[in-house]
C-alpha cells in the first residue's frame, strides 16, 4: 500500500519544484519546522520529485513514483531515530536490515507513524552506512536521495570522529549525484558544524483546511479512530497546524486542545470564556494534565513567535514571547500548592494583555 498524500505546503512545493527546474536546488538541505508538519513527508515528497523520469514530475504514475511511494524505490535512503541494536559495533548489514524492516512496517502503515521516543537515535553505524551508499553509483535512476529524519537525535560516539567527519564532508561536497536531506524540529541542537553545511528550509504550519483533509484520508481516520480520539472538528484543532501530533498520542492531542483555548479565550472580545476556560482546567488533583496543557502552550506561543519573525511582525514577535514568559511563570505557580482554576484564569487575564 502506498504511503498518504502529502498535505499543504503548497507554496514551499512550488518554490522547490521551481528550483529544481532551475537547477538551483542544493545539495544538501535542512528542512526545519515545528514537530508534526509534515517534513519527513515532505522530504520524501522531493525524493519522488527528484527520482521521477516523467516531465511533468512527480506524475505519481511512474515505476520510480510508485516505488518512492512504497518505500521501495533503491535509491531513496531513508533513516530516523531508531532503538540502539543489541550488538554493541552493528555491522553495516544489520543497520540496512534494521532499517528495511522499520520502513517496510512505516509503509504497511501508510506512511503513518509516532514521535521517536527518548530513547532512540541515530546511531554511529547508521552514518557509516549512509556514507558507503553515497559512494555507490545509483541502482535504479540517475540520482540517490538520502533522507535523515529528526537528525538532531545524531548520537556522538567516541572514536567516532572518522565516520562524523565523513558525514560531514558528504554534507559539504556530496557527489554529482546525491541529494542529502534533513529534517529537525530542533535545529538549534544540532551540530553547528552539520548546520553550517546545509542550506535551511523552514517549514511551517499547515493550514486548517488541509489539516481537515489530512484527517479525513480514510487510512488516516481508521489510525485515529483505533485510539478513539474525537471528531474532524476537534482534531483538527488539537492538530493546531501540525497533522503529525495526532499520532503521538491522546495525552499530547488534550494538552493541545486545552492550550488552543487558553490562547482562544484570551484573545477572545467576551469575558465568559475566561471563566469557563479556567474552569475547565479541573482542580488541584488535574495538576499533571495542567502541565501538559502549559507545556503545550508553550510550543504554540513559541511557533507564534517564530511566523511572526518570518513575517517580518516584530510587534507579533514581541507579543508572543511576552506571552511565553507569562505562561512559565504559571507553571513555577502550577509547580506549588495552587489550583490549576485560580492559575488559568490568572493566566488569561495577563495573555488578553499580552497577544495582539
Amino acid at each position: 500500500m502506498p504511503i498518504i498524500d502529502l498535505y499543504g505546503h503548497d507554496q514551499l512545493r512550488a518554490r522547490l519544484a521551481e528550483s529544481i527546474r532551475a537547477g538551483t536546488l542544493p545539495s544538501s538541505l535542512l528542512l526545519m519546522g515545528p514537530r508534526g508538519v509534515g517534513k519527513q513527508r515532505l522530504a520524501l515528497w522531493l525524493a519522488e520529485r527528484l527520482l521521477c523520469t516523467e516531465e511533468q514530475a512527480p506524475c505519481e504514475t511512474c515505476k520510480a513514483c510508485r516505488y518512492v511511494r512504497a518505500l521501495t524505490h533503491p535509491d531513496l535512503h531513508w533513516v530516523f531515530p531508531r532503538p540502539r541494536l543489541k550488538d554493541s559495533d552493528p555491522d553495516l548489514d544489520q543497520v540496512r536490515e534494521d532499517y528495511a524492516e522499520a520502513t517496510a512496517e512505516r509503509a504497511a502503515n501508510s506512511g503513518l507513524y509516532a514521535a521517536p521516543s527518548g530513547s532512540e537515535g541515530i546511531y554511529v553505524a547508521t552514518v557509516r552506512s549512509l556514507v558507503q551508499r553515497a559512494a555507490m553509483s545509483p541502482a535504479m535512476g540517475k540520482r540517490k536521495i538520502f533522507i535523515v529524519g529528526d537528525a538532531e537525535r545524531m548520537v556522538p560516539q567516541e572514536g567516532a570522529d572518522m565516520a562524523a567527519n565523513a558525514f560531514l564532508k558528504l554534507l559539504e561536497e556530496p557527489p554529482a549525484d546525491t541529494t542529502v536531506i534533513l529534517t529537525s524540529s530542533e535545529p538549534g541542537a544540532l551540530l553547528p558544524t552539520i548546520r553550517s553545511r546545509v542550506v535551511a528550509v523552514r517549514v511551517p504550519l499547515v493550514p486548517d483546511a488541509a489539516v481537515r483533509a489530512f484527517v479525513e484520508n480514510p487510512e488516516v481516520k481508521k489510525a485515529l479512530d483505533k485510539e478513539g480520539k474525537s471528531g474532524t472538528a476537534d482534531r483538527v484543532r488539537a492538530a493546531a497546524g501540525a497533522p503529525g501530533r495526532l499520532l503521538t498520542g491522546a495525552g499530547d492531542a488534550k494538552a493541545t486542545v486545552n492550550a488552543r483555548r487558553i490562547i482562544d479565550a484570551a484573545t477572545s472580545a467576551r469575558r465568559a470564556p475566561v471563566y469557563s476556560t479556567a474552569l475547565s482546567q479541573g482542580a488541584a488533583g488535574a495538576r499533571g494534565g495542567f502541565t501538559d496543557t502549559l507545556d503545550a502552550l508553550v510550543e504554540l506561543l513559541g511557533e507564534r513567535a517564530r511566523d511572526a519573525l518570518h513575517r517580518k511582525d516584530e510587534a507579533g514577535a514581541a507579543s508572543a514571547s511576552k506571552a511565553v514568559d507569562a505562561v512559565l511563570r504559571a507553571q513555577t505557580y502550577a509547580n506549588g500548592n495552587v489550583s490549576p482554576q485560580i492559575i488559568a484564569a490568572k493566566l488569561i487575564r495577563e495573555l488578553a494583555t499580552t497577544l495582539k
